[in-house]
């Protein structure tokens, strides 16, 4: 009896043999391919593996056959090739919003995905020790949460903390709950950020999922459909410098043109470029006037001079001789 149940087996056994084990580099014969059958207590013969391969490929696998003094068999077409599994890989070790411990986790379960000599040529290539993580380890279930509210349309209520010199979590206004519409969620500048509605103010907001505490799916229906649906979120994102809050204007850009590529990086290729001169050209974009914006702007010195309007450029130079003036004293 125990014989039939591991018969049974045996093609899934066999398709695990194929995945883990080969690859272009490192195909199998039939007799190593029944080695290792036999390892997991299955017997096998050559005639009933060439059905089973063949069935194999019936289902969508694809096996290929490489002849030299014998036939072998390997996996060819995986459903991630090697340079897209170093693409998500990298992405999730660089990745500052999910923790040490689940970039682990999430690099073996890709890692599965392809044979077990080149998952070793992953591991090698991965630097992990100088990249900063988050510290809250809770991110995934804060995540499914938010997503399990939004889908079901529901509000949610949270804690919300800032990081202290003693570098412990403090509770903002005293650890009362913040009770609010999820509407959706943002990657921006490396963090994920919910974005919801806040019904006593009237505005959207939003909120570090890394930095949410005790999320709570309520019976309370969600409200502000009709703000978030006025809201460009891809247009959102580009004109919320670091998702810091603020006031929303009109902004003109005067930008050597050596810019061009910064300019449609940060604001998109729908943007309207106006030559001004040989060198220049203005760009008129819309922006949360606030330091990160304001910092941003510094960064390229002359290259990028705000123009217009004047108040906003008054508050700029404001911003930057408040910081001449902190280093003069």
């Amino acid at each position: 009896m125990a014989r039939q149940a591991n018969q049974k087996l045996k093609m899934l056994y066999l398709l695990e043999i194929l995945r883990r084990e080969t690859d272009e580099e490192h195909p199998l014969s039939l007799k190593q391919i029944i080695d290792l059958l036999a390892q997991k207590g299955i017997s096998a013969e050559r005639k009933s593996l060439y059905d089973d391969i063949e069935q194999l490929r019936l289902m969508g696998e694809d096996i290929v056959a490489v002849r030299d003094t014998t036939v072998r068999y390997y996996i060819g077409e995986r459903t991630l090739d090697m340079p897209q599994l170093r693409l998500l890989v990298d992405a999730v070790q660089s990745s500052k919003f999910i923790t040490r411990k689940k970039s682990e986790e999430l690099i073996r379960r890709l890692e599965s995905l392809t044979s077990r000599h080149l998952a070793g040529q992953l591991q090698r290539e991965v630097l992990v020790s100088g990249r900063i993580k988050t510290m809250n380890e809770s991110i995934f279930y804060n995540v499914d949460s938010l997503q399990s509210a939004m889908a079901a349309g529901k509000q949610v209520t949270f804690q919300y903390f800032d990081w202290g010199m003693d570098k412990q979590q403090h509770l903002r206004h005293d650890g009362a709950l913040y009770t609010l519409s999820p509407w959706a969620l943002v990657w921006d500048d490396e963090n994920y950020y919910l974005v919801a509605y806040n019904s006593t103010t009237e505005t959207l907001r939003h909120y570090r999922v890394d930095r949410m505490l005790r999320i709570c799916v309520t019976d309370l229906p969600r409200e502000g459909e009709e703000a978030f649906r006025r809201q460009d979120m891809a247009a959102y994102s580009r004109k919320t410098f670091g998702m810091f809050g603020g006031q929303e204007q009109w902004v003109t850009l005067r930008c050597h043109k050596r810019m061009v590529g910064i300019i449609l990086d940060q604001f998109g290729t729908d943007t309207p470029l106006i030559p001004d001169g040989e060198e220049h050209f203005t760009a008129r974009v819309p922006v949360v006037v606030s330091p990160p914006f304001f910092a941003w702007l510094s960064g390229f010195e002359r290259d990028i001079r705000l123009i217009a309007p004047a108040t906003v450029a008054e508050e700029y130079v404001a911003y930057l001789t408040d910081i001449l003036t902190g280093y003069a004293d």
